[in-house]
């Protein structure tokens, strides 16, 4: 089982540009509001024609912009799960779900008994006669996801499918269809803009950006080691700052980056690539010096502008004293439990020592 997508789409102001491949997993397309996620799913069920370019699934080839094939949706085999859920408002659970089924299944006992089947296995049993509007966010989610999964298609396809959701549905959602896709013997493309999601749901991640994808890497690696500034973004990271590598004496092995925003120069564990644009340190990874004597590597002296208690930890915002005001990365950002910063006992105004372990300073290059 695998999929081959490499597109290109021009809009007024926008190209989509996607090229990647995915094997029998759950890959994760990652990126903000905009940047062309749903319209590559919609590109490869065949509702959007691209400019250029090749889809091909499990060997089919959908779309070959050479060769003059373009597969209408329904020949392509692929379920896509909208963020509305597309269920038909006019008819029940029951009739949804034989919506799916039907196309494959010419015999009614049998796709009656599939039907029933899969009410029972996607909890929507006494649901049967219940229509969309009569249902719940979760409700409704389960019946388009059965409806998809009864057409036995190729390929899965998910766009955001818990954004409409509040926050205990939506995880007991998730852990059902961790369920589900253990179950599901081929591709799924699995959409988001969250970050918490595509980790705990996919083996490998593309990061989309301004409308063009980057290479697929294993989850863990982005979050760990990305490599561009979109990719540490979508990871969560909150401190970055414009860098370029550093020289001079004791600056040998090119191990060390001058952090433009921060005024400081800092040495770095990873190496550091020629066209280094960033860095970016996680919040977690910045930690104050308790004593002058405390005597670390890569100390940034900080004045403290605000400290905000979060409801499990505590979050200092801190300006660089050497650092470029008013610049977007001029400003820190460092999250410790309560406890730890009680140990500080700083106020806002004071300043602080802080210090960053060499390596968990990420190099970044930029995205384009």
């Amino acid at each position: 089982m695998s999929l081959y997508v490499d597109i290109e789409k021009k809009f007024s102001g926008f190209c989509l540009r996607a090229k990647f491949e995915a094997e029998q997993e759950v890959m994760g397309i990652l990126g903000a509001s905009g940047c062309g996620k749903s319209m590559t799913l919609k590109c490869i069920a065949g509702t959007i024609k691209p400019d250029k370019g090749r889809i091909a699934l499990n060997g089919v080839t959908l779309f070959d912009s050479e060769k003059g094939i373009n597969l209408v949706p329904q020949k392509r085999h692929v379920g896509l799960l909208f963020q509305n859920y597309a269920l038909f408002p006019n008819m029940t659970v029951q009739k949804n779900l034989m919506a799916g089924v039907r196309p494959w299944e010419k015999d009614r006992k049998k796709a009656r008994d599939q039907v029933r089947e899969f009410v029972e296995r996607f909890y929507l049993t006494g649901l049967e006669k219940h229509r969309p509007s009569e249902l719940s966010g979760g409700q409704q989610q389960r019946v388009a996801l059965a409806r998809i999964l009864l057409a036995r298609p190729r390929l899965l396809m998910l766009d955001e499918p818990f954004s409409a959701l509040d926050g205990y549905l939506k995880w007991k959602l998730e852990l059902e269809l961790m369920d589900i896709l253990k179950e599901f013997d081929s591709t799924t493309l699995f959409v988001s803009h969250s970050r918490d999601e595509i980790y705990r749901l996919c083996s490998r991640v593309c990061v989309m950006e301004n409308g063009r994808s980057a290479p697929a890497v294993s989850v863990k690696a982005m979050f760990e080691e990305p490599k561009t500034m979109a990719a540490c973004q979508l990871s969560g990271c909150k401190n970055y700052s414009a860098a370029r590598p550093a020289f001079g004496p004791g600056r040998e092995g090119g191990a060390w980056v001058l952090a433009c925003d921060w005024g400081v120069e800092l040495e770095c564990e990873r190496p550091v690539p020629e066209n280094i644009t960033h860095i970016g340190v996680r919040s977690h990874a910045i930690h104050v010096a308790l004593g002058e004597g405390d005597e670390r590597k890569n100390v940034i002296e900080c004045r403290i502008l605000r400290i905000v208690e979060d409801v499990f930890h505590m979050v200092v915002m801190a300006s660089p004293l050497n650092g470029a005001s008013g610049q977007d990365g001029s400003q820190l950002r460092l999250e410790m439990s309560k406890e730890q910063w009680a140990a500080c006992a700083r106020q806002e105004g004071e300043v602080i020592r802080v210090f960053i372990d060499p390596a968990h300073i990420m190099p970044l290059v930029s995205s384009e």
